[in-house]
């Protein structure tokens, strides 16, 4: 009989050295599923610790630090919820929840408008977001009523005008972001910043297994 005591629970900050959780049992079956499970702790704490330092870089600022569909195929649910245990909020978990219309489906309808105007007109009730690559494609989009604007490659700056042309609605900042300009683009005045690296770049986060004869 394996027995199992957990210690810390998720979203909880740990230092080095601390006991995550306990088991007790087999030690052929503890060993055989250790790196297993090591696995998928030090994967998604990764993840988490990532987050929690992208979200203390805008702390003091509406702004909101989201994930992407960037993640591993068959864990979105798992590293989607280790984003939010990190404090960070969730994009869509798949192409069903929302339409996010980008460069591509936007050279392929010919034009903003037209992207926009198809997706809306086959799915009435959809949240719909939309990329543009600049300020007058912002304008251009703002008197269809978008629910998000994406700002993508902009700088802090451009987002900054982007803000005061968009007139409330939600702007959504992606591409060129780092922990060290994070700040900078959430004093722009955006709602989120698009962050993919909180899924597939976070470092693996060092947790061990340490066998205690009793």
């Amino acid at each position: 009989l394996t027995e199992i005591s957990i210690k810390k629970h998720d979203g909880d900050v740990i230092s080095t050295g601390d006991v995550l959780l306990t088991v007790s049992g087999n030690t052929r079956a503890i060993l055989l599923a250790e790196r297993t499970a090591l696995n998928f702790f030090g994967h998604l704490s990764g993840i988490a610790t990532l987050t929690a330092k992208w979200v203390e870089q805008v702390q003091g600022t509406k702004c909101k630090v989201r994930d992407t569909r960037k993640t591993t195929p068959g864990m979105r649910m798992l590293e989607k919820y280790a984003v939010r245990m990190g404090g960070g909020t969730n994009h869509r978990m798949s192409l069903s929840d929302a339409a996010l219309i980008k460069d591509n489906h936007i050279a392929a309808a010919g034009g903003v408008t037209a992207a926009f105007t198809k997706v809306r007109e086959k799915f009435p009730q959809s949240e719909i977001e939309i990329e543009v690559d600049t300020l007058e494609q912002l304008r251009e989009v703002l008197p269809l009523k978008p629910d998000l604007v994406l700002l993508d490659n902009m700088s802090p700056a451009l987002c900054k005008e982007a803000v005061a042309i968009a007139g409330g609605v939600k702007l959504e900042a992606s591409g060129g972001i780092t922990l060290e300009n994070a700040k900078a683009y959430a004093d722009s005045g955006v709602d989120f910043l698009a962050i993919g690296a909180l899924t597939h770049s976070a470092p693996n986060f060092d947790i061990g297994l340490d066998l205690r004869a009793e």
